[in-house]
C-alpha cells in the first residue's frame, strides 16, 4: 500500500469531485480527480493503467451515471457505470490495499416509510437509476469487503447541474415555478458532503462500513425551492411565484419516491461527523452564487 500517495477522486466533472479537490486543498491533502479520457470507469484496462499511475493512498467514487430519468431508456448504459464501473474500481483498491470510499443514494429506497431511513432498512428501488445504485453498492462490498459505502441525497453545490442551479435558472427565465411538495428529503451541500468523506478518509480505519450522510434537517422540493427563492430574494434578485403541485401533477419516466430522508445518527456516532443544517448550508452556496453573478 502507498501511504504517501495522493488521495484518486474518480468523476472528475461531477460537483462532488470538485468540491473534494476544494475542501482538500484547504486541508493541505494532496488529491487529484481523474475521469474520461483518462480513466474510463466502463473501461477495464482504462481503470487498472490509471490507479497504477496515480498510485493513490485511497481511492474515492464520485462518479455515476445520474440521470434519473434518461436511465429508465438507457438502462444499460446506468448499469455499465454504477456497477461495473464501481466494481472495477473497488477491485482496483482492494488488489492494491487502500481504503476506498463509494458514493450512493437515497434512491436504493421506494420512500414508503414513514420515517427517515436507516442504514439496515430494506432496500426496494423505484427505477432503473435506483437499482444500478443499488446493484453498484452490492458489486462494491463483494469486491471489496473494506469498502466504506456513503449513501445521501439531494446533493447541490454553486456548480454543476443541480437543484438550485436549476431554481435559479428559471427564476430568471419564467414568472412561475411550480415544484413538488409531496416529496420530503435531506438537502445536502457537495462541500459539507466532501467534507465528509475526507473525515472518513482520515479517520479510524474501520472499513466496511454503509453510512447514511445527508444535510441536517428535511424539506419537500417546494420547501426547497422556496427557501432558494427567499435567499435570492434578500440578496436583492428578481424571483419567481412559487406554486406547490403534487407528484401526479409532474410526470416524470422515473417515478421519485416519496421520502428519501436518511437517518444520519450512525455516522454521527461512529465517527462524529454531522452535516450542519441544511438552510445554513444552502446560504453559504448562495452567497457564492451571487458573489460569482456579481463580478
Amino acid at each position: 500500500m502507498n501511504k504517501s500517495g495522493p488521495i484518486l477522486v474518480v468523476g472528475r466533472e461531477g460537483q462532488v469531485a470538485r468540491c473534494l479537490a476544494e475542501r482538500a486543498a484547504a486541508r493541505g491533502a494532496d488529491l487529484v480527480l481523474r475521469g474520461r479520457p483518462d480513466l474510463d470507469l466502463i473501461n477495464p484496462a482504462s481503470v487498472d493503467a490509471a490507479v497504477a499511475a496515480v498510485r493513490p493512498r485511497a481511492i474515492v467514487n464520485a462518479a455515476a451515471f445520474t440521470a434519473v430519468d434518461k436511465a429508465e431508456s438507457e438502462e444499460a448504459s446506468a448499469f455499465a457505470v454504477n456497477e461495473t464501473g464501481a466494481w472495477l474500481l473497488a477491485t482496483a483498491a482492494a488488489r492494491i490495499g487502500v481504503p476506498f470510499v463509494h458514493l450512493s443514494t437515497d434512491y436504493v429506497f421506494d420512500g414508503r416509510k414513514p420515517s427517515p431511513y436507516v442504514e439496515d432498512d430494506a432496500t426496494a428501488p423505484l427505477g432503473a437509476y435506483g437499482r444500478s445504485k443499488l446493484a453498484g453498492e452490492v458489486a462494491v462490498r463483494a469486491a471489496y469487503p473494506a469498502a466504506n459505502i456513503l449513501r445521501t441525497a439531494w446533493v447541490y453545490s454553486a456548480g454543476g447541474t443541480n437543484f438550485v442551479r436549476t431554481m435559479l435558472r428559471l427564476a430568471a427565465e419564467r414568472p412561475v415555478v411550480r415544484v413538488v411538495d409531496d416529496q420530503t428529503g435531506n438537502p445536502t451541500s457537495a462541500l459539507d458532503l466532501a467534507d465528509a468523506i475526507l473525515t472518513v478518509l482520515e479517520g479510524p480505519k474501520r472499513g466496511g462500513k454503509l453510512y447514511h450522510v445527508a444535510g441536517r434537517g428535511e424539506t419537500t422540493w417546494y420547501g426547497f425551492a422556496k427557501a432558494i427563492f427567499d435567499g435570492w430574494a434578500r440578496r436583492g434578485r428578481a424571483v419567481p411565484q412559487l406554486e406547490a403541485i403534487t407528484t401526479a401533477e409532474y410526470k416524470t419516466a422515473a417515478p421519485r419516491p416519496a421520502n428519501s430522508r436518511l437517518d444520519c445518527a450512525k455516522i454521527e456516532r461512529e465517527l462524529g461527523i454531522r452535516l450542519p443544517d441544511w438552510q445554513t448550508s444552502l446560504e453559504a452556496c448562495l452567497d457564492r452564487l451571487a458573489e460569482a453573478g456579481d463580478r
